[in-house]
């Protein structure tokens, strides 16, 4: 994700880091370069005349807009879905900790210090695990060691065998609980709602799978990616008999426009991934991890991530 100040004046049209002039730079270049041949030949291509007129682009390009900015509109929508599903898993997380501190009725608080014995830490631990792996599974990296060292060494095995990691995880959590409840640390009403927060975080990440697994119909994106290219580089012809000189700047604003659109669109469509316009699920879920260890009383914290070149990962 782009985090920096809105800049203004001249510097909006020069900056490069997170525009799509990066991804786009090629073929725009090749566009700008065929409307200045066209320009050039006043559109004679091996000594025949090509005569366009400016009315089947106007009645293209208007249509093509529209289903551009539909289509992005459409690749928005999954993206703020994405984030807003990592805000509850944020917010659940924060509240799972607290449940299992001021819910489960152990002899004593949690101890600074306590291991993975203490039945609290492990859950809320496991809770961060739980982030960690959906994070790694959405964007189909390995483990670094966040995972491993939040976990008991059986139970980070038995995670490396699983098909399914994060319904693995909230298996343990169940039997952990179920445990909790057989041995009267805590009543059914109030093991119930830390139930109900374990059903959200589940549900959560079902949502961000179902997200990465059903992107926006392919034949849709294909047919709006052919169109946007023919009618980019058909274009010089259909404007050189009547703006001349000017028509490779023309094109190059038309070019950018249509080609920006729809590289933005498949970028977004995409939330989980590592682009500079992604979600910051490294952030997120350091964040989480910082939060929910400093809950219990953790002083050995890591630093939360910040942008490197203005971009948040």
């Amino acid at each position: 994700m782009i985090v920096r100040d809105r800049p203004s004046g001249l510097k909006m049209f020069l900056l490069l880091r997170g525009s799509v002039l990066q991804q786009i730079w090629v073929v725009l270049l090749v566009n700008v370069l065929l409307a200045t041949v066209v320009t050039l030949l006043h559109g004679t291509v091996f000594s025949h005349k090509i005569t366009l007129t400016a009315i089947p682009f106007t009645l293209i390009g208007l249509p093509l807009a529209i289903f551009l900015g539909f289509r992005n509109t459409a690749a928005y929508d999954r993206y703020w879905e994405a984030r807003k599903l990592w805000g509850e898993l944020l917010l659940r997380c924060r509240n799972l900790s607290r449940q299992c501190q001021s819910l489960i009725d152990l002899p004593q608080p949690v101890p600074p210090g306590a291991g993975l014995d203490d039945i609290r830490v492990r859950m809320v631990h496991r809770a961060i695990a739980f982030c960690h792996t959906l994070r790694q599974q959405l964007r189909g990296v390995p483990d670094r060691g966040e995972v491993q060292a939040l976990l008991q060494p059986s139970e980070w095995q038995a995670l490396q065998r699983s098909g399914s990691k994060t319904s693995m995880l909230m298996h343990h959590m169940g039997l952990d609980l179920q445990h909790c409840l057989r041995s009267g640390h805590i009543g059914e009403p109030l093991a119930a709602s830390i139930d109900n927060t374990l059903n959200a975080l589940v549900s959560a990440a079902a949502s961000c799978e179902r997200i990465k697994s059903s992107p926006l119909p392919f034949s849709y994106t294909l047919l709006l990616h052919r169109t946007a290219y023919m009618y980019c580089f058909l274009l010089p012809f259909g404007l050189v008999d009547t703006i001349g000189f000017m028509t490779p700047f023309v094109v190059g604003i038309v070019a950018y426009t249509f080609f920006g659109l729809d590289a933005l669109g498949d970028e977004i469509e995409e939330p989980f991934g590592l682009l500079p316009n992604d979600l910051p699920l490294d952030a997120i879920c350091r964040t989480i991890e910082i939060n929910l260890r400093e809950s219990l009383g953790e002083t050995d914290l890591p630093p939360p991530l910040l942008p490197v070149d203005y971009c948040l990962l």
